[in-house]
C-alpha cells in the first residue's frame, strides 16, 4: 500500500517544499519553520471562530477544524499546517468517555487501571475517523504546495491519561502499573497505539504529507522504562503508517536522555524540546537523523533583540544536523504575540539555508 497517485507527496505538490526536503536530509530552498499549537490559542481569529463551541466538538467539526488549521499558515507564512485536532479524539471516536476541561485538560469519566478496564475499552473503527479525513480533505485543497503535517500523541501519553483519569504532574498510576500490572499495561499501550496509529493513517492517507507522534509525558520516565515498557508501543503505533512513506516525526517534551531510543522507534525525524542544545542532540543522535526545534517558548516575550540573538543561536546549532526544521522547543504560549511569530518566520526565512 502507499498514497493514492492524487496525494500532494505524490502529485508534486509537496515533495519539494521546504519542510519535506529537510525531513529527508536535504538542503531546502528555505528554511522551514512552523509552530507547535501554532493552530489556536495566540491568534484573535482562533479565539472568534471558537467562541461558545467546545474543544473535542471544534475538532469533529470538518469545515471548522479545516479553517482553524489554515489560520496560521496565512497569517504567518510557515512552511507546514499543523492539523487542528487533539490527542485525545481517537478515544472520543471510539467511544471513550473523555472530555477536555477548560483549564485542566482531558478528563476520562472512569479511568481505566486494571485489565478488565483494559478488555472493556471500545474499539476505534475506520468509519468512525471520517469526519478526519473530510477535515484533511478541505485542507489540503486550500493549501496548495505547502504540506499538512498530521499528528497523533503516542500510547505512552494516551495510556497515563487513560490511568489517572486528568493530567498529572507525576504519571505515578502508569509509571506504577507497567511494573505491577505488566501485563494489563501492554494491553492498555497497545489499543492505545492501534488507536493512534489508525487516527495518523486517516490523515496521511487523506493528504496529509508527513506525521509526528507527540509524547508529552515521556520525560517522566528512566531510559530502562521507555525502552522496555514505552519503546514497544510507540514502534506499533508507528507501524500502522510505515508503508506510506510519508515522513515521520517523533517529539517528547524533557526527553533529553531519551533521544536515541525515541529514533530507533524508527522515525525519520527527532524533535527536541528547549532544554537540549540542537548541536548536542545532534551529537547523541550520531549526526545522521534530521532534527526539529527548539526555540524557547519562554523567549517569545522577551525583548525582540534578546529572542532575535536566540534563535540565530537556534539556526546556528541546528546546522550541525544533517536536516532541520525550525520549531519551538514546545508549544506556542497562549498570550503570544502573533506579530512576533509573523516576525520570527521573517527571520528565518531570511537566513541561507
Amino acid at each position: 500500500m502507499t498514497l493514492s497517485a492524487s496525494h500532494p507527496l505524490m502529485d508534486g505538490r509537496t515533495a519539494d517544499s521546504p519542510l519535506i526536503t529537510a525531513y529527508r536530509g536535504g538542503t531546502p530552498s528555505r528554511r522551514p519553520v512552523w509552530f507547535m499549537r501554532q493552530a489556536g490559542r495566540s491568534l484573535p481569529e482562533y479565539r472568534k471562530l471558537r467562541e461558545g463551541i467546545a474543544m473535542l466538538d471544534s475538532c469533529l467539526d470538518p469545515a471548522l477544524a479545516s479553517e482553524i488549521t489554515l489560520q496560521p499558515v496565512r497569517r504567518h507564512d510557515v512552511d507546514a499546517g499543523i492539523f487542528f485536532s487533539d490527542i485525545v479524539i481517537p478515544l472520543k471516536l471510539a467511544g471513550v468517555d473523555v472530555d477536555i476541561v477548560p483549564g485542566v485538560g482531558p478528563v476520562l469519566g472512569t479511568p481505566v487501571r486494571t485489565a478488565a478496564d483494559v478488555a472493556a475499552l471500545p474499539v476505534l473503527t475506520e468509519e468512525a475517523l471520517e469526519p478526519i479525513r473530510e477535515a484533511v480533505r478541505l485542507t489540503v485543497a486550500e493549501l496548495g504546495k505547502t504540506p499538512l503535517i498530521g499528528f497523533a500523541g503516542a500510547p505512552f501519553t494516551l495510556a497515563a491519561y487513560m490511568v489517572e483519569g486528568k493530567p498529572s504532574r507525576d504519571h505515578l498510576g502508569p509509571r506504577t502499573m507497567m511494573h505491577a500490572d505488566p501485563d494489563a499495561w501492554r494491553a492498555l499501550t497497545e489499543w492505545a497505539a492501534d488507536a493512534s496509529g489508525m487516527f495518523l493513517r486517516a490523515q496521511l492517507e487523506a493528504g496529509a504529507s508527513a506525521g509526528q507522534l507527540f509524547d508529552s509525558w515521556a520525560g517522566s520516565l528512566g531510559l530502562a522504562d521507555y525502552t522496555r515498557h514505552v519503546a514497544p508501543a510507540s514502534s506499533r503505533a508507528l507501524d500502522h503508517v510505515r508503508d506510506l512513506g510519508a515522513p515521520l516525526v517523533h517529539f517528547g517534551t524533557g526527553t533529553s536522555e531519551l533521544l536515541g531510543a525515541m529514533r530507533d522507534v524508527g522515525v525519520d525525524v527527532v524533535g527536541v524540546d528547549y532544554r537540549l542544545p540542537l548541536d548536542e542532540a545532534n551529537r547523541r543522535l550520531g549526526g545522521a537523523t534530521p532534527l526539529q526545534g527548539n526555540i524557547d517558548p519562554a523567549l517569545l516575550n522577551a525583548p525582540w533583540p534578546v529572542l532575535e540573538a536566540h534563535v540565530r543561536e537556534v539556526l546556528a546549532a541546528g546546522a550541525a544536523a544533517p536536516g532541520h526544521v525550525v520549531n519551538l522547543g514546545h508549544g506556542v504560549p497562549p498570550e503570544t504575540d502573533p506579530d512576533v511569530l509573523t516576525r520570527v518566520v521573517e527571520l528565518i526565512h531570511s537566513v541561507e539555508p
